[in-house]
């Protein structure tokens, strides 16, 4: 489904990516592992059209992606739940998941609204409610919930535990199994390595901007520098 290749991504004079390559198949959840700085986010936000490689490709379905301005990404089945989740504050629920939808124009806008609150119940019960006065794992939902009006068949998703309690980072990761159940393929970026290895097939293990390792789930979760480096295990 989406293969990325030898991916060289720069900020100014800064070389953020050193050649990436990654694949995500139909129907996988994969995961994305690494510490603060190692090029997780920047990695989603080239996927995304957000920024320009000056080498690499990415290709979704075989078709490259590159020079495909973000918004016709979305249209093309991607879209991207940011880190810090993005949220229109000043938007109540309904308008912030109605923007999700902005790329169509076809009948099934109404049903889909029906579907996230579904997936998401809280929301149904805030719909009115302005999205800034949302508590954290609300906009969470919010956030994703404003993603999947896309239609996605590519969800990429950028530390959606980030900042939740406990109990909020099991419910977020249970929602994510039942979106992938629904037929949505997911890149996942996460600093909670064991919740993500947990719901993964697959895992790439990224450190300074290149992929240090990959391999299973099952595979990462048993490495002994990955159970060091970020399962906390001596």
């Amino acid at each position: 489904m989406l293969d990325v290749h030898d991916l060289h991504v720069y900020y100014g004079e800064i070389h953020a990516l050193k050649g990436v390559s990654l694949r995500v198949g139909q129907g996988e959840v994969v995961t994305l592992l690494g510490n603060n700085g190692a090029g997780k986010t920047t990695t989603l936000r080239t996927l995304s059209g957000l920024l320009v490689p000056r080498e690499g490709d990415v290709r979704l379905d075989g078709t490259s992606l590159l020079g495909t301005a973000a918004h016709d990404i979305v249209q093309k089945g991607i879209t991207h739940v940011p880190e810090g989740r993005r949220i229109f504050n000043r938007l109540t629920v309904v308008e912030n998941l109605e923007m999700g939808a902005y790329t169509r124009s076809d009948r099934g806008i109404a049903s889909d609204l029906e579907r996230v609150f579904s997936v998401f119940p809280r929301l149904k019960e805030r719909r009115a409610q302005v999205a800034g006065t949302l508590s954290g794992g609300e906009q969470q939902m919010l956030a994703i919930g404003r993603a999947l009006m896309a239609r996605p068949r590519l969800l990429l998703l950028d530390e959606p535990s980030m900042g939740l309690a406990p109990v909020l980072v099991e419910q977020i990761f249970e929602t994510v199994q039942t979106i992938n159940r629904q037929g949505v393929t997911i890149l996942l970026v996460e600093q909670n390595a064991a919740m993500a290895l947990s719901i993964a097939g697959r895992g790439y293990v990224l450190e300074t901007g290149h992929i240090a390792l990959e391999g299973t789930a099952e595979e990462l979760a048993d490495n002994p520098e990955v159970r060091r480096a970020y399962l906390g295990e001596a």
